[in-house]
C-alpha cells in the first residue's frame, strides 16, 4: 500500500517539474514576442512563432500522460523538500538518519559475530543444546565467562570486540569518500544472497528428512511481536530505495504490477526460508546463518568436503555481503547529515574539521552501540519498529498527501494521474497512520516491560 504511494508522490513530483518547466516557456515565449514588437519587418514571423510556441503547452497539457511520468528520478530527500515545509524536512532527515544508524549498528553487529563464531571453538551448531557454545544474543555473562579456546583464556566477548574494532577501523574511513559506481559490486552482492538463501533452504529440507524435525515452535508467542514487527519492516521496507528502482524501468504504466509480483515471490521466499528454519533446529538463532556453523567433523571424502565448504560459506556469508554493503551506507548517512546541518552549496567553504566531523559522526555511533551489545534481535527491533515504521508508513502517507494537495493546487483535478494508487481514499492514509502508532506503542510497552 504505502509502496504505491511512493510511486504516486514520484509522479506528482515529476507533475511538477513539468509544469514549471511549461510555465517558464511561456513565460520566455512571450518575453521574446515583446522584444520583437518594435521590428516591422519580421513581425508576421514572431507573430507564428508566438502562436507556436504557445499552441505546444496547450496541447501537452491536453495530454492526459505527460505531467505525471516516472521519467526524472526523484529521491524521498528531494520530494520532501518540493512537499513538506522545514520542519517536515529536518522531521524526514532525522528518520532516515536514525534508520542508517541502525543499519550501521546491525551489519557491524552481524559482522562481528559471525566472523567471532567462525574463529572461536563451537561446535556443530545442529547438535544439542548441551553441547554447544552458542549463547542467547547479546548474554555478556557467558560470551565474557567463557573462553574463545579452550587453551587460551580470552572470552568470546573480547574477541568480539577485537573484530568490531578491526571491522571499523578498516571499512569505517570509506565514509569520508564519494562511493559511486558499484553496479557490478551490487550484482556479486545478489548473487552471494541467492546462493546462500537457496542453500539453507536445501540444507534445512536434507536435516528435515534424515532426522526429522528438531524445532517444535509454539502457535502464537504475544512476547515476540517486538522482533516480528521490527524483522518485518527490516526485511519489506524498500521505500528509500524506490526512485532508484523505478527510473530504469522501461513499462513504467506497470510498475505497480512489476512491485506488486516482486513483493509475492520476496513473501513466498521468506515464508520458505522460515518454516523450514523453525522445524529443522531446536533453536534459531537471530542471525539465521549462525545455524549454519561449520561442522566439527573431519574431512574424509569429496562429499563431506563439500558440506564443509557450504558451512563455511553460510557462515561467512554475512561477513561478505554486510562488508560490502557497510561503505555505501555509511557514505549515505554521511551525505544526509551535511545535507541536514550544513549549506551545500557552500561546502567546499568549510574548514577540512567540519568535512572530517561528519564522516566520524556516521561511524563512532553505530560503534559504541554495538560495543556494548551484540544483541541483533534487540538492534533490528529497535530500528524497523521506530525508523523503520517512519520510513515504510508515516513518510509515504504524509508525501502522497501533500503531493496530491499541491498538484491539484498547481494543475486542477482535470488531468488524471495515471500512476495514482489504488488506495485513493484518505481512508487508506488514516488506517496507515493508527497502524502504525498502534504498533510502535505495543512494542514500546512490550520492550519497556
Amino acid at each position: 500500500m504505502t509502496v504505491t504511494f511512493i510511486i504516486e508522490a514520484m509522479a506528482c513530483a515529476n507533475a511538477i517539474k513539468n509544469w514549471q518547466t511549461l510555465q517558464a516557456l511561456r513565460h520566455h515565449s512571450r518575453s521574446s514576442a515583446e522584444s520583437s514588437e518594435n521590428d516591422d519587418a519580421s513581425a508576421d514571423d514572431q507573430g507564428s512563432d508566438l502562436r507556436d510556441l504557445e499552441r505546444v503547452p496547450l496541447n501537452i497539457q491536453n495530454a492526459e500522460n505527460h505531467y505525471y511520468q516516472l521519467s526524472h528520478k526523484f529521491e524521498l530527500g528531494e520530494m520532501a523538500t518540493i512537499f513538506f515545509n522545514e520542519f517536515g524536512r529536518i522531521m524526514f532527515f532525522l528518520c532516515l538518519i536514525v534508520y542508517l544508524y541502525g543499519d550501521l549498528s546491525i551489519y557491524s553487529a552481524a559482522v562481528s559475530r559471525s566472523l567471532r563464531d567462525v574463529i572461536c571453538d563451537q561446535t556443530n551448531a545442529t547438535d544439542s543444546p548441551n553441547s554447544r557454545l552458542m549463547f542467547w544474543p547479546g548474554d555478556f555473562r557467558n560470551n565474557t565467562a567463557h573462553a574463545c579456546w579452550k587453551e587460551h583464556t580470552i572470552s568470546r566477548l573480547s574477541v568480539y570486540r577485537v573484530i568490531l574494532i578491526g571491522f571499523t577501523l578498516i571499512f569505517g574511513p570509506f565514509a569520508a569518500f564519494s562511493i559511486q559506481k558499484t553496479k557490478y559490486l551490487q550484482i556479486l552482492t545478489a548473487i552471494f544472497r541467492w546462493m546462500a538463501f537457496t542453500l539453507m533452504i536445501c540444507i534445512s529440507l536434507k536435516l528435515l528428512i534424515s532426522r526429522g524435525p528438531r524445532g517444535h515452535p509454539v502457535s502464537f508467542n504475544v512476547y515476540g511481536i517486538p522482533s516480528l514487527f521490527g524483522a518485518c519492516v527490516y526485511s519489506f521496507m524498500c521505500h528509500h530505495s524506490l526512485p532508484s528502482l523505478l527510473a530504469p524501468l522501461k513499462h513504467k504504466l506497470m510498475v505497480s504490477k512489476i512491485l506488486s509480483f516482486d513483493y509475492i515471490i520476496i513473501c513466498a521466499f521468506y515464508i520458505v526460508l522460515a518454516m523450514t528454519g523453525i522445524f529443522a533446529f531446536d533453536r534459531i538463532e537471530d542471525l539465521y546463518t549462525l545455524n549454519f556453523l561449520p561442522y566439527d567433523v573431519d574431512y574424509t571424502d569429496f562429499a563431506s568436503g563439500l558440506l564443509i565448504g557450504i558451512d563455511y560459506f553460510l557462515a561467512l556469508f554475512p561477513i561478505f555481503t554486510l562488508s560490502a554493503s557497510f561503505p555505501i551506507i555509511a557514505v549515505t548517512l554521511k551525505n544526509n547529515l551535511q545535507t541536514l546541518f550544513l549549506d551545500m552549496s557552500r561546502y567546499d567553504t568549510y574548514s577540512p574539521f567540519v568535512r572530517i566531523l561528519f564522516p566520524l559522526c556516521a561511524i563512532i555511533p553505530p560503534f559504541c552501540v554495538t560495543y556494548f551489545t551484540e544483541s541483533l534481535a534487540s538492534l533490528v527491533a529497535f530500528t524497523g519498529s521506530y525508523a523503520g515504521t517512519g520510513i515504510q508508513y508515516i513518510i509515504p502517507v504524509f508525501l502522497v498527501y501533500f503531493a496530491r494537495r499541491t498538484c491539484s493546487e498547481l494543475l486542477g483535478s482535470g488531468i488524471v494521474n495515471s500512476f495514482e494508487s489504488p488506495f485513493k481514499s484518505s481512508a487508506w492514509l488514516i488506517f496507515v497512520i493508527i497502524w502504525s502508532i498502534l504498533c510502535v506503542c505495543l512494542v514500546t510497552v512490550n520492550m519497556v516491560s
